[in-house]
């Protein structure tokens, strides 16, 4: 059985396990290091992935640029950036800035577009306590 600081836990995670505490299949792992996101994973002799805890925190920082709509070749800028060391760390400032930018765009259409649903829902929410005539309910 393995413990902290066991063999199992220097050896790193097999990309099942990666993918279990990442929360991303393994197919994605892989597509993430063909893609270039992924650097500089440990192989074992028999050629087999090897994650350790940095890799974790990486790829769920990845995630995060993703869910919040960053494009894969933007995502392959900054991993690039990032494997160059200290030297890019203001170009990596910049595209995070420009990514918040982008992020609070989309959220102030968000919210107007929410505020279009709930501005319809009380519509239907109205005419159905009102008895309406359901078949003429409007778009």
């Amino acid at each position: 059985m393995a413990t902290e600081g066991s063999d199992d836990e220097a050896e790193g995670l097999s990309v099942a396990q990666m993918a279990q505490a990442t929360g991303v299949s393994a197919h994605t792992l892989r597509y993430y290091e063909r893609a270039g996101l992924i650097h500089s994973i440990e192989r074992t002799p028999g050629n087999q992935r090897r994650y350790h805890g940095t890799d974790i925190e990486w790829v769920q920082f990845l995630l995060r640029l993703r869910q919040t709509g960053m494009s894969i070749a933007r995502m392959r800028d900054y991993a690039r950036l990032r494997a160059e060391g200290e030297t890019t760390l203001g170009e990596r400032l910049d595209l995070l800035e420009q990514h918040e930018i982008e992020i609070r765009e989309q959220l102030v259409r968000l919210q107007a577009n929410l505020q279009a649903l709930r501005t319809k829902i009380a519509i239907y929410r109205t005419q159905l306590d009102h008895g309406a005539d359901q078949g003429k309910a409007t778009a």
